[in-house]
């Protein structure tokens, strides 16, 4: 069985950087294209940053340029450097297969970005 267990989040104010990290147990994130998703009170969870198999990553416009996702795979886990945030990235973030996701989520980590 897949565990997420993220962590990372807490209060920045704009302009500030946080680090999500996200471990997870039951399966080799080497073995999958891995993303962030977010979800903002009121709205969809969207897929904001993706890792694939081969290491290239992509990003929705909206973070293109402060937001970076990596991983570590002999620690099997997930990163999502987060700078220059801005109070619209205020949501609960959580980690999650790319291209297939696992069925379970992880508890995710809020972010709070407000001065």
């Amino acid at each position: 069985q897949v565990q997420l267990v993220e962590s990372g989040g807490g209060l920045a104010q704009p302009g500030g950087s946080l680090r999500l990290s996200c471990v997870v147990s039951g399966r080799r994130i080497t073995l999958y294209s891995m993303g962030w998703y977010r979800q903002a009170p009121g709205k969809q969870r969207e897929l904001v940053a993706r890792i694939n198999i081969d290491g290239t990553t992509t990003y929705i416009d909206a973070v293109k340029g402060r937001f970076t996702i990596s991983r570590d795979n002999a620690k099997n886990t997930v990163y999502l450097q987060m700078n220059s945030l801005k109070p619209e990235d205020t949501a609960v973030y959580h980690c999650n297969g790319a291209v297939v996701t696992f069925a379970s989520w992880g508890q995710g980590t809020q972010v709070t970005v407000s001065s």
